[in-house]
């Protein structure tokens, strides 16, 4: 393990593919950088927004500061009377309707058969359980906005430096096949172009692969960025990842250099492909490299070399002992040194040298490069343990006070994102009490429908808005800033008696007393390093320490320090532990979005992604039930924590109700509950409030009618293919003692042409997951043609079809809901959605056929008029 410093050099140019005038304004949280003087928010999507906070804002103004205190460093809004107290209202008529509903059910238990009409009163009984769990949490939205205009006023200086607190950015990878090496250096390129002071800043690549293509690719990024982060500050350019910047053709131009920007942006241009070139070749030249050593070695194994010619510490391309995935030696390499605090320029534009920098500082923040130490003796924790290792080789490197972790297909869309969520850790109201600020998860390569409901804006946009007015929203793994000392275990301010140690234990940090004793230095948030310490042999001794797979042995790193272990969601566990210790969080959404990734648009990888989710989302509530959580936690956070776990078991019930038209097509005639009309009349009720109060939130949101219904559809997709198979995980797990929800990998869309852009979207990838769900749309298909059948030779009155009809609205309203999934499975057919129709048609006509000729097969003809009597009977489920 040695260090080793990039070189700041360029790539040299090549052809021009055209010059496109690109640039648009630096974007700034709601408004551009200017102070909102409490009057209302700038986005057009916060009209039914009001301030909450005038008279704190106003004594903020006329104190000045001058009595010590720290400036109000955002605005607290809530959704105005004319949307929230209908909406409060709605939701209460709806509560008070499902229990008459309930009571009215269980006191006139008729039906044709009592063992499923027990079934869906358990059932019912619980969806109105989750439902109010879910929609208590969202009666008090708020939402705050960072005043970016006032936190460079008060921190930033005249003579260029700044006071703002440093920053520590874990970004990690794994795979740089499923997890294109092309975004992740995207990613770390917009890091390091953000608008966030260069000597406060230190960015972590964590490769757990322990691969030479991550380490040699991010030494052709360094390279790279001495051209690109000085470009980004000439041109104030947005967003800051090339890939990203350059697939838009055109923006308005606000950089201070007009005159300059076409011939600079076809030289960058020009570049970015080289660059890009270069990654990709070293696919083909590292192994080229190796077998050239190798052969001249003529003996041991096949090793991987270095450039310098050395062996690769890590994984080789041949594994052999001690080098491969799962077993190899621990590695850090700084790639970028700290750039110290003195603005430093570029040189004036020359032969050697095509674009000016000479007024741009061409500083570039620290960069390190990390693969943790692996051995097969060890449970690695995956993401959670790379993350643990990270907090402590950036506390022994650089010890900030602030930490920002990413995916690695994510990347820094808005340049003040940074500084945006440093002003909720920094108000003077409860900033010193905020453990970590989370943004909304957004996404490129989309298709413009959201198909499979990836950027889940319900959730994002209504759910964590309301958890926001309560403890703060959970996190969700990416694109979220937290505050060190809080990571540690320690207590809020507002739990923390004054005389307390914050370690009060060195045991359960381990056994590095360089890391110990930083702890106390992270928990000043105006501490700043001048300098990177020297990486002599003792600093050295100290990073391959705390790398070591048996460091955390006996110590409470995945417990009460770090991020949490044995579990699939490790992020919303590490979220709800801060929350239970009593720290708060913030939800930050500001436009353009603060950051931007890449969502799997393939249907099983979709699903996979959402397996995950829900099985470590069970495996939370049996092992960290937040219902059992201690006194600080707020009890609304309570109850929305418990329904962010418990959701999966609603499909218990949901599959019996999605199945049940079986019974019709078998029996003929089925009511689960009588009198029929009454039970009608309640589920049409019920059912118009929650759309009207669906109605509501999307205004109040900021949310469009697909964004609803995408999440309507997705809900039940997920409820008949993933959530059975999550709750028989955490059966399995509970009663045989086995593994919980095993973690995969999610594989991102690769880059592609404009023609192809969406190519995964019609790919067709078979796994048992799409069996249940294949089922249930069989089942409503056969429902819905065996009802037609029965119509034709069933001889019904008029009142008879009515009641029929009724019942077929769920078959149709499922096969609505199942819409997407049934699309997915058709592959490049779904490119043209009519074919859907045209076969559900045809298959309607075909069954009703077959039951035509069952039915005169029966009777030796086919009666085909109506008959003025009998009983009514229907095809459906109505317990839903």
């Amino acid at each position: 393990m040695a260090p080793q410093a990039a070189a700041n050099g360029a790539g040299h140019g090549g052809s021009n593919n055209g010059v496109v005038v690109a640039g648009r304004p630096a974007p700034v949280a709601n408004g551009n950088g200017k102070r909102h003087g409490g009057r209302k928010p700038i986005s057009p999507m916060d009209k039914y927004w009001t301030p909450i906070d005038e008279k704190d804002a106003a004594a903020a103004v006329e104190d000045g500061g001058e009595d010590g205190r720290r400036p109000l460093l955002f605005r607290t809004y809530r959704v105005k009377g004319v949307l929230l107290h209908p909406y409060r209202l709605l939701t209460l008529l709806r509560l008070i309707a499902i229990i008459l509903f309930f009571i009215w059910r269980v006191r006139h238990p008729y039906a044709d058969g009592m063992w499923l009409w027990w079934i869906s009163i358990i059932g019912d009984f619980w969806f109105g359980v989750t439902w109010l769990l879910n929609q208590v949490a969202k009666l008090n939205p708020i939402k705050h906005v960072p005043d970016l205009a006032l936190l460079k006023q008060q921190f930033d200086l005249p003579d260029g430096n700044s006071n703002l607190p440093r920053l520590d950015v874990f970004i990690n990878t794994v795979d740089p096949i499923n997890e294109p090496m092309i975004y992740t250096m995207n990613s770390i390129l917009s890091i390091l172009a953000v608008d966030y002071p260069v000597d406060r800043s230190a960015t972590y690549l964590s490769d757990d692969g322990g691969s030479i293509i991550h380490y040699e690719g991010l030494l052709e990024t360094a390279k790279f960025a001495v051209l690109w982060v000085p470009f980004c500050r000439k041109h104030c350019i947005e967003p800051r990842a090339p890939e990203s910047y350059f697939a838009v053709k055109a923006r308005p131009y606000t950089g201070n250099a007009p005159d300059e920007f076409v011939d600079d942006h076809r030289r960058m241009s020009r570049e970015y492909d080289e660059f890009k070139v270069r990654l990709d070749a070293l696919f083909t030249k590292i192994p080229q490299r190796s077998d050239a050593y190798n052969a001249e070695a003529k003996e041991g194994a096949k090793a991987t070399w270095m450039a310098d010619g050395t062996q690769w510490p890590g994984t080789w391309i041949d594994p052999a002992e001690h080098h491969k995935k799962g077993q190899h030696a621990g590695i850090v390499e700084v790639m970028l040194n700290h750039p110290g605090n003195e603005p430093q320029f570029g040189v004036p534009a020359s032969a050697d040298n095509p674009l000016d920098f000479s007024a741009v500082d061409v500083r570039l923040p620290m960069l390190v490069y990390i693969s943790r130490e692996k051995s097969p003796d060890y449970d690695h924790q995956k993401k959670a343990g790379a993350m643990n290792v990270q907090l402590r080789v950036s506390a022994v490197l650089t010890n900030a006070p602030f930490i920002i972790n990413f995916d690695c297909d994510h990347y820094v869309n808005n340049s003040q994102a940074f500084r945006a969520a440093v002003c909720f850790m920094l108000d003077r109201r409860d900033g010193d009490n905020t453990a970590f600020v989370q943004f909304p998860q957004r996404f490129d390569d989309v298709d413009p429908t959201d198909r499979y409901c990836n950027h889940n804006r319900v959730f994002f946009d209504a759910t964590l808005l309301g958890l926001n007015g309560i403890q703060g929203p959970s996190y969700v793994g990416t694109g979220c800033m937290f505050r060190r000392i809080a990571l540690y275990g320690a207590d809020p301010p507002r739990w923390r008696p004054d005389d307390v140690k914050i370690v009060d234990n060195p045991n359960k940090f381990g056994n590095s007393m360089s890391f110990i004793n930083s702890i106390p230095a992270a928990a000043n948030q105006a501490w700043s390093m001048t300098s990177q310490p020297a990486l002599d042999e003792s600093v050295m001794a100290e990073l391959t320490n705390v790398m070591k797979c048996a460091y955390e042995g006996g110590t409470q790193f995945g417990k009460e320090v770090g991020w949490v272990y044995n579990i699939a969601t490790e992020d919303v566990v590490t979220g709800f532990r801060l929350h239970r210790t009593g720290w708060r969080s913030m939800y930050c959404r500001i436009e353009p979005d603060a950051f931007r990734g890449t969502a799997p648009i393939n249907l099983t990888e979709r699903l996979c992604q959402i397996l995950r989710w829900s099985g470590g989302s069970l495996e939370m509530f049996f092992s960290h039930c937040p219902l059992l959580a201690g006194r600080r936690l707020h009890p609304m956070q309570r109850i929305a924590y418990t329904n962010m776990t418990a959701y999966p078991i609603s499909s218990i019930f949901l599959v019996f109700y999605l199945l049940f038209p079986v019974i019709w097509i078998f029996r003929g005639e089925f009511y689960i509950q009588k009198p029929f009309p009454t039970y009608v009349l309640y589920l049409v009720i019920v059912i118009a409030m929650t759309e009207l109060i669906g109605v509501v939130e999307i205004k109040w949101a900021g949310l469009t009618l697909l964004d609803w219904i995408r999440n309507e559809q997705f809900y039940i997709i997920g409820a008949t293919a993933v959530y059975p198979l999550a709750t028989l995980h955490i059966v399995l797990k509970l009663v045989f003692r086995g593994k919980g929800v095993s973690f995969k990998l999610t594989a991102k869309q690769a880059t592609s042409g404009v023609s192809e852009k969406f190519a995964e979207l019609y790919t067709v990838q078979w796994a048992p997951l799409l069996i249940p769900t294949i089922v249930v749309i069989a089942v409503n298909v056969c429902a819905i043609g065996t009802a037609i059948g029965k119509a034709v030779v069933g001889g019904w009155s008029l009142l008879q079809m009515a009641d029929a009809a009724l019942g077929l609205v769920f078959n149709a309203w499922i096969l609505v809901l199942i819409y997407p999934f049934a699309l997915g499975i058709m592959g490049r057919w779904s490119k043209r959605p009519y074919v859907l129709f045209i076969l559900l048609v045809i298959a309607f006509i075909v069954i009703a056929l077959v039951d035509v000729a069952i039915q005169a097969m029966r009777t030796g003809f086919v009666r085909l008029h109506f008959r003025h009597s009998g009983g009514a009977s229907f095809p459906t489920s109505w317990g839903f």
